[in-house]
């Protein structure tokens, strides 16, 4: 239901869409579905592997991000380094966008977690932008 949610979303804004700024972290694997740009936003989908054992790493978005879970378990923590969702197949969340929302999802499980993404961001902007982790976490 969700990845359906997702893609009638996509198709309802007319664009398909796509990246990430900076070094991307290891056993983190991301594939471009679709890019592109209109009104001044870029509008990017695209799928992230996290193999077990991995994390995003910290970081925050300057746009607007939804997400749909494929496969596997994701943990997200939020800047206090508190868990604040614990997502399964099936499940989307929304990620609020600016620099006071720095969060990390990370791969507790022994199966990779496949997300699929949807990104819309001001044009020629990152999808990401990588923080340093907070001084109470130092997990992964």
């Amino acid at each position: 239901m969700g990845q359906a949610v997702l893609l009638i979303f996509a198709v309802w804004l007319g664009y398909p869409l796509a990246s990430f700024s900076g070094t991307p972290p290891t056993k983190v694997f991301y594939d471009v579905l679709s890019q592109s740009s209109s009104e001044g936003r870029d509008f990017i989908i695209r799928d992230s592997t996290i193999e077990p054992g991995a994390a995003i790493g910290w970081h925050s978005h300057r746009g607007t991000v939804f997400a749909v879970v494929k496969e596997g378990t994701l943990h997200h923590y939020r800047k206090d380094c508190t868990v604040d969702a614990v997502y399964k197949p099936g499940d989307s969340f929304l990620e609020l966008s600016g620099a006071d929302n720095v969060h990390d999802g990370r791969n507790l499980g022994s199966t990779p977690v496949v997300l699929e993404v949807i990104y819309i961001v001001p044009a020629g902007t990152p999808v990401a932008d990588a923080a340093t982790p907070p001084t109470t976490c130092r997990v992964v």
